[in-house]
């Protein structure tokens, strides 16, 4: 009896899903990573340039990092959580809790006193204000005094072999050798995040390879160690996103009941002087700029009615390529004006919206999507598509729009 109880135990432990926890030996998996290199990744990087020195050096006693997130071993299907959040698309008043500034800004202006030379040459190079290129060089890295942990092999690597996004991460893995093929870090410093975004600029590889800049005239791109190579970077990037040298990133308004927070979006712009004429003004009580009034500008309510309302230029859209984020940008601008200026805080208030779960804000947008709104995805993110849809349904119902998703919505929006 005891033999077929192990046998039928057996059979039971067999006959588990690919899923299970039996489905790989991690030490099986690790053989499956070695011979990928191998066979995958070593006939690509030879044919990028890389020597066979390089791909060993940067593998040599890299294994498999389980920590990782979005990671799908070998026999295995990918998980799905309705807990995912991201700080960028949270609560919005969070995002720009009181440390976070405070550090940016008493940082950054020691930062701007101490490379004001870097910065100078940059701004003249690139057009990019030195505010504007402090103000993400605080916010991706701390001014380098972030730690920034990872071996950017290892993880790319990772990533690379078993994750929802193999094909990308393996694409960044060979760029990363091509980096370490060019000498531009030596391999023990080349550092990354847990995403694989290297340095104080915290470039993808593929980025480093397209903008990343020597700032310091020694032939290398460091942004690992080197600051003046960092901000040069930082700067080339966001000229070669189409930053307009003279123009600012946005100011932040007084907006009129009478003007619908629907009217938000990159593809609802006029000129800032059509916006002014609308009642719009800017909380300062100053005008808007001459050259800036005859430009075009957006409206952008990251709050809808319940936070700051701002006009913003083109050049907050290249801000947001850095970081696909309204409020990454907005934290960027408003840094870097306070660094400079001296400013406060927004005279608007973020109001206790936010917090939802991303599951809750998709189901939203998949009922606007049925009702005819284009909500730029059901990806469970309130970007100024979903916001806008929200207050034209409001409208159409005959009520006030507010342009965000609340908790009350969720029964009238499944």
């Amino acid at each position: 009896m005891r033999i077929k109880a192990l046998a039928l135990a057996l059979a039971l432990v067999l006959a588990l899903p690919a899923s299970g926890s039996f489905a790989q030996n991690r030490a099986a998996v690790e053989q499956q990573f070695r011979n990928w290199l191998e066979q995958t990744v070593w006939p690509r990087a030879r044919t990028k340039g890389v020597s066979r020195g390089t791909y060993q050096a940067a593998f040599d006693g890299v294994r498999l990092n389980w920590d990782l997130p979005d990671l799908v071993p070998p026999g295995t299907k990918p998980k799905t959580s309705k807990h995912q959040r991201q700080a960028e698309f949270g609560s919005p008043g969070k995002y720009f809790n009181r440390g976070s500034l405070d550090g940016a800004i008493s940082v950054g202006r020691q930062m701007a006193k101490r490379h004001a030379q870097a910065l100078a040459t940059t701004e003249t190079r690139t057009g990019v204000p030195g505010r504007i290129i402090l103000g993400i060089w605080g916010r991706e890295s701390g001014y380098g005094r972030v730690n920034i942990p990872h071996n950017a092999f290892q993880v790319l690597g990772t990533k690379g072999f078993m994750s929802t996004r193999a094909p990308y991460f393996t694409d960044e893995l060979i760029a990363a050798l091509q980096i370490a093929q060019a000498g531009h870090a030596p391999q023990r410093a080349m550092k990354s995040s847990w995403a694989g975004a290297l340095g104080q600029p915290q470039f993808m590889p593929s980025s480093f390879l397209k903008y990343a800049a020597d700032g310091n005239g020694d032939g290398h791109a460091d942004i690992w160690r080197s600051e003046a190579d960092t901000i040069a970077s930082i700067g080339n990037y966001l000229a070669r996103h189409g930053w307009q040298k003279g123009r600012d990133w946005g100011f932040e308004v007084r907006v009129p009941a009478a003007v619908s927070c629907t009217l938000e979006g990159p593809d609802q712009g006029r000129r800032i002087s059509e916006w002014e004429a609308m009642g719009i003004t800017r909380v300062s009580g100053r005008p808007f700029p001459a050259h800036e009034r005859r430009a075009q500008g957006f409206l952008l309510m990251p709050a809808g009615r319940h936070g700051p309302a701002f006009i913003v230029t083109p050049n907050f859209y290249v801000l947001k390529d850095y970081n696909m984020s309204d409020l990454y940008a907005l934290f960027v601008g408003h840094v870097g004006d306070r660094i400079q200026y001296g400013s406060g805080d927004f005279a608007g208030r973020w109001g206790k919206v936010g917090g939802l779960m991303r599951s809750d804000v998709a189901v939203m947008q998949r009922s606007l999507e049925r009702r005819g709104h284009d909500v730029g995805g059901a990806d469970g993110l309130a970007g100024f598509k979903t916001r806008r849809s929200i207050g034209r349904w409001q409208e159409a119902a005959g009520h006030p729009a507010t342009c965000f998703p609340e908790a009350s919505m969720k029964s009238p929006l499944r």
